[in-house]
């Protein structure tokens, strides 16, 4: 039975590894901003097998807000096994490229605030000297496309952050991952044109972030194939690749 803390807890993909941990019978804290849908999250986690269901209704750019977060999770669970950082937005490019506002906010959003959370739980999992700490970064963040790279350069740092902090926190005897997804059919990527070939479900990630977890695994992309489109698109010399409409 595992202890587990998710913090963007009603995202597609937060939820499909909350209901598979539930028919293991896990304890849960759920961190979301809305908390009408984590009642909702709450009550089919509980009907999956879940043996306790803590909810925290946070905004995570309210940074004041994360130290009482934590205090909370630790008074429900008493340790955690399991960190899932999963809450994020999908900019719109062309905004931020209009707009010093809206970058802003966007680049804090998926960036600094990850990485504040990270740095919170961190000091938890040094002084626990066990556990895992996975969040959820991009292949976006592996190069930097014309066609996002607002939200590509938020993901590169939360990517590098992590790993200097898998580094730090080996000497720990704790595991980080980080979980670079490819296209996933959520509602953030609704309505985008997105090669179907590519996309995967929810589900088919959240099978691999547990099974990455389980393996102690570093960096996973999920779907698996992503790790070599891209290698190849990290190989593609600068002079060709900023011709190419990515």
């Amino acid at each position: 039975m595992k202890r587990i803390l998710i913090i963007g807890a009603t995202s597609a993909i937060a939820t499909a590894c909350a209901r598979l941990w539930a028919t293991q019978g896990c304890d849960f804290f759920l961190v979301a901003r809305k908390a009408d849908k984590l009642h909702i999250t709450a009550a089919d986690l509980k009907a999956r097998g879940a043996k306790t269901v803590t909810l925290h209704e946070m905004d995570a750019m309210h940074f004041a807000d994360h130290p009482k977060m934590l205090i909370d999770c630790l008074t429900a669970l008493g340790q955690i096994d399991v960190a899932l950082i999963a809450h994020g937005t999908l900019p719109d490019q062309k905004a931020c490229e209009q707009d010093v506002g809206i970058m802003l906010q966007e680049f804090m959003t998926n960036s600094a605030s990850v990485i504040a959370l990270l740095t919170l739980l961190a000091r938890q999992f040094e002084v626990q000297r066990c556990g895992s700490l996975a969040v959820i970064s991009s292949v976006a963040g592996d190069r930097g496309r014309p066609s996002n790279y607002l939200y590509g350069s938020a993901k590169a740092a939360v990517s590098t952050f992590c790993e200097g902090l898998q580094a730090r926190l080996f000497k720990a005897g704790v595991h980080v991952m980080t979980i670079k997804p490819g296209f996933v059919a959520t509602p953030m990527t609704q309505g985008l044109s997105l090669p179907a070939p590519l996309i995967a479900q929810p589900e088919q990630v959240a099978r691999r972030i547990i099974g990455g977890i389980e393996r102690r695994s570093t960096t996973l992309y999920a779907p698996g194939f992503w790790a070599l489109i891209m290698l190849v698109i990290r190989s593609i010399p600068q002079p060709l690749f900023k011709r190419l409409d990515l």
